[in-house]
């Protein structure tokens, strides 16, 4: 049943809302078919960009894709991090040094041991509109760790006049989400692997 609900809700409702209101193209989403599983990582810069990318999705798949998203935010309160993980089957991590918390690169390695899919956000954080920032290590480490998973680069562009960093309404504007051809890393050192995907997502804008 929860696979039904996410499939249809991203699938069919979100999906046609981003494309017909808001205004989101998607470009090469047939990229999402030709694995089974796999790491989404992309450039950042509105909230709107998880629903955006789980909106492309083959409904089939939907369940199977987990958001990375920071606990400290979207899991501040028990209520807020059950809706959050009930609307986009999102894993919460915690972004402090908190060692009390799970380690977050277990949790995501857990999750691909299982046979499950992962949105990453390499920046960690929304950034300026239309400038990448940094990228954080913990997708090289991840990819280190698992040689045998394809990554999906994409980039988005207008997402952050969509629904700007600090706004709470969506404003309609020509979006893109440019999905790139599912790929294994070449490199094998965490820096390096940590660069090579920073390429591949600048190589689609």
């Amino acid at each position: 049943m929860r696979g039904l609900f996410l499939g249809i809700l991203y699938g069919v409702g979100i999906r046609s809302f981003l494309k017909v209101i808001v205004g989101v193209k998607y470009l090469n989403r047939e990229a999402l078919k030709k694995e089974k599983q796999f790491i989404i990582v992309s450039n950042h810069n509105s909230h709107i960009d998880t629903l955006a990318i789980m909106g492309a999705l083959p409904i089939g798949q939907v369940q199977h894709v987990h958001p990375i998203a920071a606990g400290d935010y979207f899991g501040s309160s028990k209520f807020k991090a059950g809706i959050t993980q009930l609307f986009t089957n999102a894993i919460l991590i915690r972004r402090s040094k908190n060692t009390e918390a799970p380690n977050p690169i277990e949790l995501m390695s857990a999750a691909i041991t299982k046979g499950e899919s992962l949105i990453l956000f390499p920046e960690g954080s929304r950034g300026t509109p239309g400038k990448m920032q940094e990228f954080k290590k913990g997708i090289g480490i991840l990819l280190q760790m698992h040689p045998e998973l394809f990554f999906i680069p994409i980039y988005m562009k207008g997402m952050g006049k969509v629904l700007p960093k600090g706004e709470r309404l969506l404003v309609p504007f020509d979006t893109y989400v440019h999905f790139g051809n599912p790929r294994k890393c070449k490199a094998t050192e965490v820096e390096t692997i940590v660069k090579e995907i920073e390429e591949a997502i600048l190589e689609l804008n």
